[in-house]
């Protein structure tokens, strides 16, 4: 089997976790000026860097395809390892289904009719990305690279230009949140947090990466520190540009874009905005695709989502059920899907947190190549900081607009159906063993 190189890794952490900076157009709106800057440096620090560190540690006692669920299902048990399974399934669906109507959106500023095909257009993009993930990783990885740079060199020259070109004053708003609604901050977390998520998520094709332990650190360290870079320099550009966060949030970088370099600036940070639509949904996929397949090896789930592609040796039955799934929902609300994509997910991650606590309980001595330099008590309080941050945003939700109580609500419904699915997966088994 042919297998990823650390700089493909890069590239695809990269899309998996961000994609640049597209989807925080809406941070201005919600966290203001004051606000933006420094929310979009502390809630990576609290949100991002416990689960970095976490994903590293376990990745290296267990790199293993599957990934997270194979961590929660070893240290907690089966049916928490079900849970952590059918809930990240559950939020890349809601995921992935924003990506394909992203694409449309920033299509729109070369065609504005583009609108009327959204359907087909986004079932066209699925349907490439699941052709493209049939043909194995390596390919996506290639992919992922040149995408990567489609997506980073328009914002590289906005930066430039910029800095260079501009005569008036850079400095920034005072750092602030006072004044800030509850329900904004609320809003404004989930923003940053929904464009900082899926460390995790890259781990679950390490058996197909080449010197794992090594190659996840390495990449990782260097993927984030280019998440928080892009996302720091634009949403710095953005407020001395002296751009209306309506605008922004209406028109997206692009405008930001036409004001430093004109037109020509506008259309290459919208092309890098469709490049990043393709490179972060092919990665998403390649991840969670591994995952169904490795609990149906478990008879957790159908036998046949573990077939493999005789020739690329993928999962492609799973690609196609999930390309299904994501493409019954490409009419959803934007604002709702990140609401339940970020809620879904975080409950996930506790349960990471959880099987990190144990395992260093548990098993002390187990050799780790890479381990936080915590014990049990500073884990304790470091993992206290994303589930702060967390229930803080989901409870801002929870108090904002009708659209956020009620997405919120049906996050809630759906973490809850874990439980009923472990039922009847268990009744299933009993009655095979019954009937034996």
């Amino acid at each position: 089997m042919k297998k990823i190189r650390p700089i493909q890794l890069i590239a695809v952490i990269f899309f998996t976790v961000s994609g640049g900076p597209y989807g925080l157009e809406l941070l201005l709106t919600y966290a203001g000026q004051h606000g933006a800057i420094l929310l979009l440096l502390l809630t990576p620090l609290l949100w991002d860097v416990p689960a970095i560190y976490t994903v590293l540690e376990l990745n290296s006692m267990m790199p293993v395809t599957g990934g997270y669920y194979k961590w929660v299902k070893y240290a907690l048990g089966t049916r928490l390892g079900f849970y952590e399974g059918w809930w990240t399934w559950l939020y890349t669906f809601v995921d992935l289904a924003i990506y394909p109507v992203l694409f449309v959106t920033y299509a729109g500023y070369f065609f504005p009719d583009t609108v009327a095909y959204k359907i087909p257009i986004c079932l066209m993009f699925i349907w490439v990305s699941a052709g493209l993930n049939i043909l194995g990783i390596v390919p996506v990885g290639k992919v992922s690279l040149f995408l990567g740079a489609v997506v980073l060199t328009p914002f590289i020259i906005l930066f430039v230009m910029a800095f260079t070109h501009h005569t008036g004053s850079i400095a920034l708003p005072a750092p602030s949140l006072k004044g800030l609604p509850f329900p904004s901050l609320g809003m404004a977390l989930y923003t940053i947090m929904w464009n900082c998520l899926g460390w995790d998520n890259t781990t679950t094709y390490a058996e197909e990466v080449d010197n794992p332990v090594r190659s996840y650190f390495t990449s990782t360290i260097i993927a984030f520190a280019m998440v928080i870079v892009v996302y720091f320099l634009v949403i710095w550009v953005s407020q001395f540009s002296g751009i209306s966060p309506a605008v922004l949030g209406n028109r997206g970088f692009p405008a930001v874009g036409e004001i430093f370099g004109g037109h020509w600036l506008g259309t290459l940070i919208a092309i890098g905005g469709m490049a990043s639509c393709l490179g972060i949904y092919a990665s998403v996929l390649l991840s969670v695709s591994r995952v169904p397949m490795v609990m149906a090896e478990d008879k957790l789930l159908p036998l046949i989502l573990n077939k493999q592609h005789k020739r690329f040796n993928t999962p492609y039955i799973s690609i196609i059920v999930c390309s299904i799934v994501v493409s019954a929902m490409i009419n959803w609300n934007l604002e709702a899907l990140f609401i339940i994509d970020v809620t879904i997910y975080g409950a996930g991650l506790s349960l990471e947190y959880i099987s990190l606590i144990k395992l260093r309980i548990k098993e002390p001595a187990t050799y780790r190549p890479f381990k936080i330099p915590l014990g049990v008590r500073g884990l304790c309080i470091a993992v206290a900081f994303p589930v702060i941050v967390y229930f803080v945003a989901f409870t801002g939700a929870l108090s904002s607009t009708k659209n956020g109580v009620a997405a919120a609500l049906f996050a809630a419904i759906l973490l809850c159906s874990a439980e009923g699915l472990w039922q009847i997966v268990k009744r299933r088994e009993a009655f095979k063993l019954s009937d034996n």
